[in-house]
Formats: C-alpha cells, structure tokens, sequence
C-alpha cells in the first residue's frame, strides 16, 4: 500500500493545466460536459495530479483539485533542482528531465512547467518526447520525478554511508 499524504496538512496551491469540453451524442442532439486536468503542490516537494469531469466548469475543476489532493507524492529535491537525470513515459508521451545549475529556472513546456513549479523545482530542464496530450505529458512528468531518490535512500538500499555515495557521484563528474 502507498503512503498516503495528509493534504491538510500542506500548504497546497493549484494550478488548471486544462479543460475541454466534451459532448455526448443522444436522440435529442448533444449535451455537453466538461472535463479538468489540475495539479497540486505545495512547492517544497509534493505534488499531485487529478482529472475531474462534471457538467459544469467549476464542479469539474473541485472534482480534479479533490483527486488531486488524494494522489499527491513526496519528491525528494536536491537544492532547486531534481536529484538526477530521468525519463517518465506514460502511453505515447515522454518527458525528459535533467537537473540543472542554480539559476538556470524552470525550461519546460506547458503541462510539464505547471508540475515543476508546483513540486518546488525551480532549476530544471526539461523535454517533451512523443506526444504531446497533457494529460500524458502530466503523467510521464510525475513519473519521472517518482523514480527520483534521495541519496540518504540509496545509501540505505546499497548498505553505504551518504558519504561513499556523494564521494562517488562527485569523482564521475
């Protein structure tokens, strides 16, 4: 079972990467819907994403922000930027990321930007490969940053002190 995260507890913002709308097709003619895609963040390391569908915008977007706020993951950060190098893929799209120097901000596009800016990452670059559908370049960029692990962890995992690991990641530099 995943951990879960007490939203309450964090100081959460939101951001609508999108709607669209969208019609279902009866015998009368069509009755239209609306369907939200928004991210959460706290800005220090977590972030979540959701999808809400309704018949009206504003009870499509509480519905995405509510999912939201249930599926958010702890990203460890190092400094303004991501640990390492990742590619998160889901469906046709992919998303690239590599960390960058201080200063450099956030060069990213779009939905990708959006989850950045709310996970707190502030130095990053980023790539969109295949596809470019939000709601997968949403899902490949949160998948890219669950493969991220703080050095504390891969110590642990390695049965290696922090220091051996920086030593190492250092000296191939």
């Amino acid at each position: 079972m995943r951990n879960q995260i007490n939203a309450d507890a964090l100081d959460l913002q939101d951001k609508l990467v999108g709607v669209n709308r969208v019609a279902k097709v009866v015998k009368g003619g069509r009755r239209f819907g609306f369907a939200a895609l928004v991210v959460v963040g706290d800005g220090k390391g977590h972030v979540g994403y959701g999808k809400g569908k309704a018949k009206e915008v504003p009870e499509a977007v509480r519905k995405a922000t509510e999912q939201a706020k249930k599926n958010l993951i702890r990203i460890p950060l190092n400094g303004t930027t991501v640990q390492f190098g990742a590619v998160g893929s889901y469906g046709a799209g992919q998303v690239l990321l590599k960390p960058a120097p201080a200063g450099t901000g956030i060069i990213a596009g779009g939905p990708v930007r959006a989850v950045m800016e709310m996970a707190g990452v502030q130095d990053v670059v980023a790539k969109n490969l295949g596809s470019n559908n939000p709601h997968n370049m949403v899902k490949a960029a949160v998948q890219a940053l669950r493969q991220q692990h703080s050095p504390a962890d891969i110590a642990a995992r390695r049965g290696k002190s922090v220091a051996e690991i920086n030593t190492r990641t250092q000296s191939s530099k």
